[in-house]
């Protein structure tokens, strides 16, 4: 009987109560749990498998660039960087409010690892994250403009709980981008959160996007909801595990 049910688990693809039962199988008879938690053991089991293989789908559709978790964060005064911020953020109540946040700060100081923190936190706790560099977003929105997919591409991007937008200001954007951008940040506000990551300070970001109205526009929808981190320092690139 008791090969009988393992082999209706395993068929029924509850692995995680499937392993569960197996370690509980070679126990001696003292040791047996009775059956209310066997049936606690087991269903805890099958929660945590199941969520240990959303999280790892999650890390790798969202394609962050560093491996990165939020006990690797180092804080000091030196980067601007206090333990209560990073706190604040790990508890991920910023995400159930749909806030973003902007990190700037000269090239190499850890912009793109701390979002990558927290990418990772966010796929952690069951949510999807995206990652794109200005770059790669601009080419993925040409690319889903060509083939025609640029609605069904805009749909997956708003059931994103968290998108992470590296490099902003590197390089110029085309006016179609803008307005792409701004659709994506349309369909995102009060609704999803957005990480920026930018060398130009806040200030200057009105500047780079050049033209008023579509910068306004952009503006308003990520800087009124939005928690600041001004990191300072020397680059602490080399440090980095970055992904292949």
């Amino acid at each position: 009987m008791k090969n009988e049910s393992l082999q209706s688990m395993k068929r029924l693809k509850l692995t995680g109560m499937a392993g569960a039962y197996e370690a509980t199988l070679i126990l001696p008879v003292n040791q047996l749990p009775t059956a209310h938690e066997m049936i606690a053991t087991l269903m805890d089991a099958e929660v945590q498998y199941r969520d240990q293989r959303r999280m790892e789908l999650f890390l790798r559709m969202s394609k962050l660039r560093y491996r990165a978790t939020m006990p690797d964060i180092q804080c000091s005064e030196e980067r601007n960087l206090q333990p209560h911020i990073i706190a604040a953020l790990a508890d991920g109540a910023w995400l159930s409010r749909a806030e973003n946040i902007l990190i700037t700060g000269a090239t190499g100081c850890g912009k793109s690892f701390l979002a990558c923190a927290l990418g990772h936190q966010t796929c952690a706790t069951g949510h999807r994250t995206l990652y794109f560099n200005l770059n790669r977003l601009s080419e993925q929105i040409a690319i889903a403009k060509t083939d025609g997919t640029l609605i069904k591409w805009l749909n997956l991007l708003k059931k994103a709980q968290l998108i992470i937008l590296d490099d902003f200001g590197l390089q110029t954007i085309t006016q179609h981008v803008k307005l792409i951008l701004l659709q994506i940040l349309e369909d995102r506000y009060e609704v999803a959160s957005t990480i920026i990551c930018s060398q130009l300070p806040i200030s200057k970001w009105y500047e780079y996007l050049e033209e008023p109205t579509l910068a306004d526009a952009i503006l308003d929808r990520i800087i009124p909801r939005a928690h600041r981190i001004e990191l300072k320092g020397n680059s602490r690139r080399k440090n980095l595990k970055q992904l292949p």
